[in-house]
């Protein structure tokens, strides 16, 4: 039966405003754009409807240029999907190009980035190789990452200084394909942080835990050094920016306490600018790289596949560059 306690509401006393004066999300300014066929990158990017992502990619590509014509560091922080999607050709020209000052990886994006150099090819069906038990049991990776640990120890580098440099050093056919390597030959900071147990390489019997957790926490020191760059110079507004790219944990957390090293030290990192690009969103990320380490507004998320944002953000940036 009706409720006697609740009727229909009469609505006829409703008040109502014009359109005219309610502020609006989307309007004709913010409008995809048709681009013709033959049209440039610039005009493709140009095209984009201003909103939402697209807003928060424009400004990450906005943020990175001005560092570079301020002299403000860019670091690009990597999960190791960049290598493992075909996107290290990206990084190595944003290297190349003095766009990118530091690169920070986790051990795994280390790992693809050695073997895609040294045999050119990597990656596994892991599904497959673990039920069998030889996932990750590579001779050739073990051996590299040992002589690399072993080199970290006797002239006292850390693990990204020392892997580059062997790969420089050794050459071959496809070291041309390698971050570290690039790294090393622009004389940037390449730091690899390590958590032993979670790398294929640390099942070798002749790992030494000991040299890579030395090598592992010079490269935390040297980023930590780089972090503390990130502020603005100068009395300008102008910092640096951190991009953290495909990491969903190790490198989150390696930022997280890298800014709070530099900020104890005396650091003024208000201006520093943060971006996260991956293909999900994630709670390290989005807390320890968008929201707690910086000022209101200069922490952004673009989400989306990698090999499909970074050749865009590599475009838009050199767009606006030269």
């Amino acid at each position: 039966m009706p409720s006697e306690r609740y009727k229909p509401i009469d609505l006829t006393s409703i008040k109502t405003y014009s359109i005219e004066q309610r502020p609006h999300k989307m309007g004709t300014a913010e409008l995809a754009s048709l681009p013709p066929r033959g049209a440039s990158a610039a005009e493709l990017i140009q095209s984009l409807p201003n909103v939402l992502g697209v807003r928060e990619f424009r400004t990450v590509v906005e943020r990175i240029t001005q560092a570079r014509r301020h002299d403000r560091p860019v670091v690009m922080a990597l999960g190791a999907h960049v290598v493992k999607v075909g996107c290290s050709p990206i990084v190595i020209d944003l290297i190349r190009r003095g766009v990118i000052q530091a690169v920070a990886c986790n051990g795994a994006t280390a790992i693809h980035d050695v073997e895609l150099a040294t045999t050119g090819a990597t990656s596994e069906e892991v599904a497959d190789t673990i039920k069998d038990g030889t996932f990750g049991m590579v001779r050739e990776t073990f051996d590299f990452f040992d002589a690399a640990g072993e080199l970290a120890g006797a002239e006292d580098l850390g693990l990204g200084a020392a892997v580059g440099r062997l790969l420089v050093e050794r050459g071959g056919p496809h070291v041309e394909h390698s971050i570290c390597a690039a790294g090393h030959r622009a004389g940037i900071p390449v730091t690899v942080h390590v958590a032993l147990g979670t790398d294929t390489v640390h099942m070798s019997g002749e790992a030494d835990g000991a040299l890579i957790g030395r090598a592992s926490l010079r490269d935390f020191r040297t980023i930590c050094s780089v972090v503390k760059d990130l502020g603005a110079e100068g009395g300008d507004d102008v910092g640096g920016v951190w991009l953290n790219v495909g990491s969903a944990v190790v490198m989150p957390e390696v930022f997280l306490k890298a800014v709070a090293v530099a900020r104890n030290l005396g650091a003024n990192l208000d201006c520093m600018t943060t971006a996260n690009f991956d293909m999900l969103r994630h709670y390290r990320p989005h807390a320890n790289v968008v929201t707690r380490p910086v000022t209101k507004g200069r922490g952004h998320q673009v989400i989306g596949h990698h090999e499909i944002l970074l050749p865009l953000l590599r475009q838009a940036i050199v767009e606006r560059l030269d």
